[in-house]
C-alpha cells in the first residue's frame, strides 16, 4: 500500500460558514462538558458539606458559659 497525496490532504475547500458552524459546535460542546462537570462537583461538595454539618450538628454540646474576669479596682482621677 502506498500513501498517496489525496489521503493525506483534503481537496475540497470547506467554506467559511461550514468551518465556523464547526468551530461553534465544538465551542458548545466543550462548553456544556465544563458546565456538567461544574454542577457534578458543586452537588458532590454540597452533599459532602451537608453530611458534615450533620455529623458536627450531632457531637456539638453547648460549652458552659465563662464568668467574665474580676474587674480590677477603678482609678481615680
Amino acid at each position: 500500500m502506498t500513501a498517496t497525496k489525496g489521503e493525506f490532504f483534503n481537496p475540497a475547500k470547506l467554506s467559511p460558514r461550514d468551518k465556523a458552524e464547526t468551530t461553534d459546535q465544538t465551542a458548545r460542546a466543550i462548553i456544556a462538558a465544563e458546565a456538567s462537570a461544574r454542577d457534578k462537583k458543586t452537588e458532590k461538595l454540597k452533599a459532602m458539606r451537608l453530611q458534615q454539618e450533620a455529623e458536627a450538628g450531632a457531637e456539638a454540646v453547648p460549652a458552659k458559659k465563662r464568668r467574665s474576669p474580676a474587674k480590677s479596682a477603678q482609678r481615680r482621677p
